[in-house]
């Protein structure tokens, strides 16, 4: 069967990320799938597959990869902190190279949304306060069998320990590099550790990282600062998602905090800033969107002066109006890659979409990960 192609579509148009030139602009969210090979969270042959895959993709933005041991949140999530993760994610890029696709790692550290079982000498995750996450996270018992199970009260981190992770940061991105990839994205949305610092309803601290909005918004630019430094900024990208709910995030100030954060990301040319529409909680539809989110968005499109990458709920007639408005400059999804590994050319021809199993999102084998067909 043979489908008409769009001749004239945004979602289509080429465009360019620091040093780099994508054909089109169906990016692929970040998606935890909990499927690293083991021992060691080590990406193994299935995920270079599931990879290349998708690199039809205009840009592959990897998994949450944990930048230190005690950056994991989730079992078998992958990680690139040791020589054999490294290269894993090598064969990785190499796939999806081999295509002509392009990929940055997600650098990510979970913060308080964690357990002792993931954590150095069994401690407490840390946070910037010693306030619990109204959640659960996913953990190996004793059998060897995924559960989920609830997480601790944190420990709040002091600034020495505030340091060490800004240097675990940027050694991350230096392996992500040297593995080959084409950049790296800040994971600093979704109730994780950056997100903690930044939402005043999870940071009480009282310090140069606590407080005002700048103080919230310090270890972010720090984090930003440390990796564009070391890898350049074009190969750098910042993933927020501003009124987010998830994980008892909320901020008194959302349209302040996200507008100075958007502002200040103008201080390094960034291959990108990609953006969260409130169109999920974790992995589930969230019904209440607050009437500011629209404001919000159109206000740090006004004022970040870069590409803009939108992700949340979109499909493909969104997708092409939010460009041709100017919402955003780029569509990542997420869902429907899991189910699509050729999803821009479904995309693009209108052909028909496999629905994904969300039975099978976390955790597993092939099947629901390298198994879903491309279409005839």
């Amino acid at each position: 069967m043979t489908y008409p192609l769009l001749t004239t579509s945004h979602l289509f148009a080429p465009i360019e990320i620091g040093p780099l030139k994508l054909n089109h602009r169906v990016a692929m969210a970040p998606l935890t799938r909990s499927r690293a090979g083991q021992p060691g969270n080590v990406p193994d042959a299935m995920n270079v597959e599931y990879y290349r895959q998708r690199a039809s993709a205009a840009l592959i933005i990897s998994e949450a990869t944990q930048i230190s041991q005690q950056g994991q949140g989730y079992a078998w999530t992958p990680g690139i902190h040791t020589p054999e993760q490294i290269e894993g994610w090598r064969a990785v890029a190499a796939a999806v190279h081999a295509e002509g696709g392009r990929i940055f790692l997600q650098l990510w550290h979970v913060g308080r949304v964690s357990h002792p079982s993931f954590q150095p000498g069994g401690a407490l995750p840390v946070a910037p306060s010693a306030l619990p996450a109204p959640g659960k996270t996913f953990v190996v018992d004793a059998s060897g069998k995924g559960v989920w199970a609830d997480v601790p009260t944190p420990q709040a981190l002091t600034t020495a320990g505030i340091a060490e992770i800004v240097r675990d940061y940027r050694q991350a991105a230096r392996n992500a590099m040297a593995a080959g990839v084409d950049g790296v994205e800040i994971h600093a949305g979704n109730g994780y550790l950056l997100d903690q610092f930044i939402n005043s309803a999870s940071n009480h601290r009282t310090d140069a990282y606590g407080g005002s909005i700048e103080n919230r918004a310090r270890l972010l630019l720090e984090v930003v600062d440390a990796i564009t430094a070391e890898v350049g900024p074009g190969r750098v990208g910042v993933r927020l998602t501003p009124m987010g709910r998830f994980m008892g995030m909320g901020d008194a100030t959302p349209a302040a905090t996200f507008g100075y954060i958007a502002r200040r990301l103008n201080d390094w040319p960034l291959a990108y800033l990609h953006l969260v529409e409130p169109a999920m909680v974790g992995t589930v539809k969230d019904d209440i969107v607050d009437p500011r989110w629209d404001a919000l968005i159109l206000d740090m499109r006004a004022t970040y002066h870069g590409v803009v990458m939108l992700a949340g709920g979109y499909d493909a007639r969104s997708a092409e109006k939010a460009i041709a408005d100017g919402r955003a400059d780029i569509i990542a999804f997420g869902r429907p890659f899991i189910a699509n590994p050729d999803l821009p050319w479904r995309l693009r021809t209108s052909a028909a979409l496999n629905t994904p199993d969300p039975a099978t999102f976390f955790g597993g084998t092939a099947v629901g990960y390298t198994d879903y067909p491309k279409a005839a």
